[in-house]
């Protein structure tokens, strides 16, 4: 969003001679998107941004995908896939656990206490929302502090690295784009700035402080990238620190958003999820479902009516107080809904009639909208809970034949990196 920070030093005009008080050079790195026609930001190095020394393979966790069929409902328990203490040195990017993904977005958890690699994910942006715990995130653009409720978005190719804090692990659940992630485009006016209707603005959007000018030689960066259509990783090895920048100007930046300051949108009847939405990328939405008043017209029905979802798949992650409209069906905090396009979907039994007069939902809840249809990772398949799927009607599966990808070991199935 074209929303303008400067920090550090940098040259009254761009594209001039920047020198520290030796006289040497800065070396300035434009970091854009869209080839020159998007956001960008200047930044001034000590060292050559470009220059590397070794460049060797990253051998990532299982991302092993597998299509939702037979098709059906899922919901997965995603604190069972980290039970018990969390090994200290499992970390926030090496970590995560392939939950879904397709061509446009992958969705990944991890639970974690150590400090991560310095890394970069060159395929797209990441929004990554913090269930709970703490963290710095160290950036090529200065710190950023992450606490539970933020949703921190990590813009492509931004050099970084997660530090938890605190007593507790950080719980995270990770969203990964092949394009960025930006305001819905209704939030925006011409120019950019957040309008007038959209649940957020300029002041609830927290960047980076002052640059952290490291120093260093020979250092690691972790790259995700995406040659044709496979993701992969490279282990690049930087002749001096990427952190290394002593300014930087621009619209281009790490970020943070607290959940608690989405402000809901309501009406006198039950409001769809385009209400809801907090952020886009290509080919998917993000929204966020927080604490409101629900539905005020005398007749109204609060929680959701059914409805199929003919062009998306609808991932729902559970993550604080009481989702209604699940009640019974054993979804509670930790827990995703999978509910794909092909068939309709809405509350559990009773839910429908219990609404009727409730006026507040002390729900939390992060969604994701795709167009295209997602597989399931390995991850989904080692929490998946069996018995979701067959809720709405309380009978089983019919067929002899039937198997739950959960009840045999998945193939590729492994935990943390290779």
């Amino acid at each position: 969003m074209a929303f303008y920070r400067q920090m550090g030093a940098v040259p009254p005009k761009r594209h001039t001679q920047h020198r520290d008080d030796q006289g040497r050079l800065f070396y300035e790195e434009l970091m854009g998107e869209e080839g020159f026609s998007g956001d960008s930001s200047l930044l001034y190095h000590r060292g050559l941004p470009p220059a590397i020394v070794d460049s060797t393979v990253w051998e990532l966790p299982d991302q092993t995908l597998t299509p939702n069929h037979p098709l059906r409902h899922r919901h997965l328990r995603l604190h069972s896939l980290f039970p018990g203490d969390t090994p200290a040195g499992t970390d926030p990017v090496t970590g995560r656990r392939l939950l879904l993904g397709n061509a446009d977005v992958r969705i990944s958890y991890v639970v974690a206490k150590g400090a991560s690699p310095l890394y970069r994910n060159a395929i797209g942006d990441e929004l990554v929302y913090v269930e709970s715990g703490a963290a710095v995130v160290e950036t090529v653009f200065g710190t950023i502090t992450a606490r539970q409720g933020d949703q921190v978005l990590i813009p492509r190719a931004t050099t970084h690295r997660w530090l938890p804090s605190g007593p507790e692990p950080l719980r995270a659940y990770v969203i990964e784009a092949s394009s960025h992630i930006t305001p819905p485009k209704r939030y925006l006016s011409k120019f950019g700035q957040l309008l007038e209707h959209s649940p957020y603005c300029e002041r609830d959007l927290h960047g980076p402080g002052e640059p952290l000018v490291a120093t260093g030689t020979d250092i690691e960066v972790l790259v995700k990238h995406r040659p044709g259509g496979q993701v992969v990783g490279t282990r690049m090895i930087y002749a001096t620190h990427p952190f290394d920048v002593v300014g930087w100007d621009g619209c281009l930046y790490p970020l943070t958003f607290n959940i608690a300051d989405f402000e809901p949108l309501t009406g006198r009847v039950h409001q769809p999820p385009p209400a809801h939405q907090a952020f886009e990328g290509i080919n998917f939405v993000v929204c966020n479902f927080v604490p409101r008043k629900v539905d005020y017209h005398p007749l109204s029905i609060p929680v959701p009516y059914y409805h199929s979802n003919v062009d998306s798949d609808e991932i729902m992650f559970y993550c604080g107080g009481n989702y209604e409209a699940r009640r019974g069906s054993g979804i509670g905090q930790g827990s995703v809904s999978v509910h794909p396009g092909g068939y309709a979907h809405g509350p559990q039994p009773g839910a429908y009639e219990r609404s009727i007069g409730i006026d507040f939902f002390d729900e939390l809840a992060v969604m994701v909208d795709t167009f295209r249809p997602l597989e399931l990772g390995e991850g989904a398949l080692a929490c998946e809970d069996p018995g979701y799927a067959w809720t709405w009607s309380g009978r089983g599966p019919q067929s002899d034949g039937h198997r739950q990808p959960n009840q045999r070991p998945h193939a590729n199935q492994r935990r943390g990196p290779a």
